[in-house]
């Protein structure tokens, strides 16, 4: 056996396989799990990762990649990773990716479209294998070049009308109507809103909904109703400062996320409004915290587990790769609906929401 390589020196294939007394190759094939395919015993198995692990060798990632033609990283492109929501989104797709052994870089786009471009362009220079995005929600032209060039991409939450890519995405149409009705049967007809991006389609979905809801009630939402273009706590803030301003007779909110909802609700404070005494509050998307909150917000809950393992497995099968099992009720473009089968590139699956009335909303007071 040969001495151990000099500290300063790193420790090498040939050295494991000096040690371990077989072939380089025997080496790399034992420690790439591939020992049963070429009929490698166990003993000789363990005994080489055994001196790996003793030697402290560490796998080229960059020579392994080269090797398989495949580099193990899956590109993962957020809005706002500070967002609870996009943060669960990402973090079950990395679990679930990691399951079939990749692993995920991750990048901000920080609410801007220019910085998503970036973003997708430099993932994709590190050579990552598919690329999943929860966009911005302005323009998807980057995305459909990426995966007409051959690296495939997945949609998620913020989607696109008439994309030609697969996209996972929530029940919002359903959802806001659903939210609307809380208020509207507890007597509300003079509702703000405070939209997200204006162009992105779950807020143009969710104000849809709300006005089909309104307008089977017999009144109507009117533009002057609506403040705010983004789905951050800032937006929620001005916006509701601007409609309390605009009409000081509102008497409830309708926030399209509940970052925007903690906007309001600390402008409704600063000026000395109570929830819901003097103005109910909804919101899209619940909270960590919301058992904490002095009034706890009737919300709709958008199934975020399920959103993330979903769009893990429409990305692995479009990997040609083995999904990771989890079935998930869902709605789609496509006949079949239940878990994920391998489908065209225009599909689009929707997912359930879940209404859960808390105390923020209750008859208006004048």
């Amino acid at each position: 056996m040969s001495p151990n390589p000099a500290p300063s020196q790193p420790v090498t294939l040939k050295n494991v396989a000096e040690r371990a007394g077989v072939s380089v190759s025997t080496a790399s094939r034992a420690l790439n799990g591939q020992a049963r395919k070429y009929r490698i015993s166990r003993t000789t198995e363990k005994a080489v990762r055994k001196v790996a692990d003793d030697l402290g060798f560490q796998a080229s990632q960059v020579a392994r990649s080269l090797r398989l033609k495949r580099s193990g990283l899956i590109g993962v492109i957020v809005p706002d990773v500070s967002n609870p929501f996009f943060a669960s989104i990402a973090r079950q797709v990395s679990l679930g990716v990691e399951a079939s052994g990749f692993s995920v870089l991750l990048g901000d786009s920080r609410e801007e479209t220019a910085i998503e471009q970036r973003l997708a362009r430099q993932l994709r220079a590190k050579q990552v294998e598919a690329l999943l995005v929860c966009p911005v929600g302005v323009s998807c032209d980057h995305l459909i070049q990426l995966d007409r060039a051959g690296l495939p991409v997945v949609v998620v939450d913020r989607v696109f009308e008439g994309i030609e890519l697969p996209c996972v995405t929530s029940d919002n149409l359903q959802a806001a109507r659903e939210l609307a009705e809380v208020l509207i049967r507890a007597g509300h007809r003079r509702i703000g809103v405070l939209s997200g991006v204006r162009e992105s389609l779950p807020a143009k979905t969710r104000l849809q909904g709300l006005r089909t809801a309104a307008e089977q009630a017999g009144f109507t939402i009117g533009p002057s109703y609506v403040a705010g273009d983004a789905f951050t706590e800032q937006s929620g803030y001005d916006a509701t400062q601007e409609l309390l301003d605009r009409h000081p007779d509102l008497t409830a909110i309708f926030a399209m996320c509940n970052p925007a909802a903690i906007g309001a609700i600390r402008a409704l404070h600063e000026r000395g409004y109570t929830i819901p005494g003097d103005c109910s509050v909804v919101a899209f998307d619940d909270h960590p915290s919301a058992d904490l909150m002095k009034t706890p917000l009737t919300v709709a809950v958008q199934d975020i587990s399920r959103l993330g393992r979903l769009a893990t497995d429409v990305l692995l099968e479009r990997l040609d790769l083995q999904p990771t099992g989890h079935q998930v009720d869902a709605t789609a473009s496509s006949p079949s609906v239940q878990g994920v089968t391998a489908r065209s590139n225009s599909d689009r699956w929707q997912v359930p929401t879940t209404l859960l009335k808390r105390a923020s909303v209750a008859e208006p007071c004048r």
